[in-house]
């Protein structure tokens, strides 16, 4: 600009909160807090972070604020109201600056399920429990590890997997799955669904590690659910391999809550003339925003679909010149 002019000054602020608005990638909003301080200010005081963040990562919409851990002993020092203020701008955008970091990384996702919560069916208990399908095989006869659901004569009745991962906070991004493959003389059977499809959430109600029975359906009803996040099918094959599906992006799990559903049968087994569907290993990857961020569901009411609280630990991050990376 000529006369040494800020841009923004020269736009307005309207007209500079749309240009920026049609930024895609963090690392664009990163650049452009480092171009002038008053850049800085503005992308800052106008909460563009969050704005980015929940264009890319829509699950972030589900907290309704957010929680600062504040280490014990702590003196709270008096300060004006526009000192708090800007001190709050300061740190949301250091965490959604943070969460977005995470949407571009290349860091290697690790498995992240912590238990079972229980399966829609199980047709022999406990040989066939669910928890086997965290036992992973590549083949299994009848004495080997696999969860199985219950026959049906109709092969579009669907079957639905339930877990618990390590933590309340994660970004999920790829689902693993292995059809059972029994072996036989005359031909081999491999119990696979026609589709898959992922939903990730939270419980209403609290959850603990499940006392396994025949009857699970009522621990995996959605009614007992908000899900932040529904995927969309995928098919799957009728194949002895361990089976990756990719989510279309990093999807943010806020309540730790994985369901992985089964549609539709293929296999009918000869000696019952009934469709199953078997599963011998289930990974959920993903990456833990810990020890900077968690959800905390203690001021959300369980039974309610209430927001949920980000907690931010400010003592669990060190600021770099490009991102946010925990200690």
């Amino acid at each position: 600009m000529e006369n040494g002019s800020d841009l923004l000054e020269w736009l307005g602020p309207d007209a500079s909160i749309r240009v920026f608005s049609y930024l895609e990638h963090p690392a664009d909003l990163v650049r452009a807090t480092a171009v002038s301080r008053s850049w800085r200010q503005f992308v800052i005081a106008n909460g563009l972070s969050k704005s980015l963040c929940t264009k890319l990562c829509p699950e972030v919409s589900y907290f309704s604020g957010i929680k600062e851990i504040t280490p014990p002993g702590t003196v709270q020092l008096d300060e004006s109201n526009s000192t708090t203020e800007w001190r709050n701008y300061e740190r949301d955008h250091k965490i959604y600056t943070y969460i977005n970091s995470f949407l571009v990384s290349t860091e290697g996702a690790t498995s992240c399920i912590s238990y079972c919560i229980g399966a829609s069916s199980t047709d022999h208990f406990p040989e066939e429990s669910i928890e086997n399908t965290l036992e992973p095989t590549e083949e299994a006869d009848w004495g080997s590890s696999y969860w199985s659901s219950v026959g049906e004569v109709d092969p579009a009745v669907p079957e639905s997997l339930m877990y618990m991962l390590n933590y309340d906070l994660a970004f999920v991004d790829e689902i693993m799955i292995r059809p059972l493959q029994e072996i036989f003389e005359i031909r081999d059977y491999i119990y696979s669904s026609k589709f898959v499809r992922f939903k990730l959430g939270h419980s209403k109600l609290p959850i603990t590690p499940a006392v396994f029975n025949q009857q699970q359906s009522h621990q995996i009803a959605d009614e007992n659910y908000v899900w932040t996040y529904i995927s969309p099918q995928y098919p799957m094959e009728q194949k002895n391999v361990l089976q990756s599906f990719k989510l279309p992006r990093p999807v943010l799990c806020i309540g730790a809550v994985v369901k992985v559903e089964l549609l539709g049968r293929v296999l009918k087994h000869d000696f019952d003339d009934l469709f199953y569907i078997c599963i011998c290993d289930v990974q959920v990857r993903g990456r833990t925003l810990l020890p900077l961020l968690a959800a905390d569901f203690s001021e959300t009411v369980h039974g309610h679909d209430g927001g949920v609280l980000l907690k931010y630990n400010p003592m669990g991050y060190v600021e770099s010149d490009q991102n946010w990376r925990p200690n």
